[in-house]
């Protein structure tokens, strides 16, 4: 899994926001202490959570599973934009054949458990899909076969209201052990000075 932050809002924008309800911007200082302050108390602290909605984050997650897609679908308030499946079977279709425990070569298409019997049924049904596109299916019929475990890649925007919920939820010991890690991973990969709006929802 490897995650990259390709933009955010700076912390300005939602100190702005809170400002124009009070018209209080002569005590702003242009996100410094003082706006971390006052973002802290009024969107944590006094859960005025819906200023913390104008600041977005957009990510490039890749090498997560499918069935963590699935999970992310769930969450309402977020954008994605997800890799054509059509470009990773053309990729498979050129592969050689695939064996039991060989892990090494199936990790480039799925994310494994490290539980030896999952691994295998995955890697079984990854051969089973690459024999199917040496016939004249369809890539879209032939997507049909695709593990769960198959590895996608996405862009995805968040407000920090959204997010705060996400990682709560997902930094859980009862979320899936994928969403966890990435759900940890997002909090790492923001700027070290917006980090303080996710903290408390951090499960560890």
């Amino acid at each position: 899994m490897q995650i990259t932050l390709l933009s955010h809002t700076a912390l300005n924008v939602c100190s702005h926001a809170i400002r124009t309800c009070w018209q209080s911007f002569e005590k702003g200082d242009n996100g410094g202490e003082k706006d971390k302050e006052l973002i802290d108390r009024v969107g944590n602290k006094f859960k005025h959570a819906s200023t913390l909605e104008h600041l977005n984050y957009t990510f490039y997650i890749q090498g997560i599973s499918r069935a963590l897609l699935q999970e992310l679908a769930r969450h309402r308030h977020a954008s994605l934009s997800v890799k054509s499946t059509r470009y990773t079977l053309k990729e498979l279709r050129n592969e050689a054949e695939f064996k039991e425990f060989d892990f090494k070569r199936a990790e480039r298409y799925l994310v494994l458990t490290q539980n030896e019997k999952v691994d295998n049924a995955s890697i079984k049904a990854l051969e089973n899909l690459r024999l199917i596109l040496q016939e004249s299916i369809s890539l879209d019929i032939a997507k049909y076969c695709l593990p769960e475990s198959y590895k996608t890649e996405l862009t995805w925007t968040i407000n920090a209201r959204s997010l705060q919920n996400f990682i709560f939820l997902r930094s859980s010991k009862s979320a899936l052990w994928e969403i966890q890690e990435l759900a940890k991973a997002l909090f790492n990969a923001l700027p070290k000075e917006h980090q303080f709006v996710f903290e408390e929802c951090l499960q560890t």
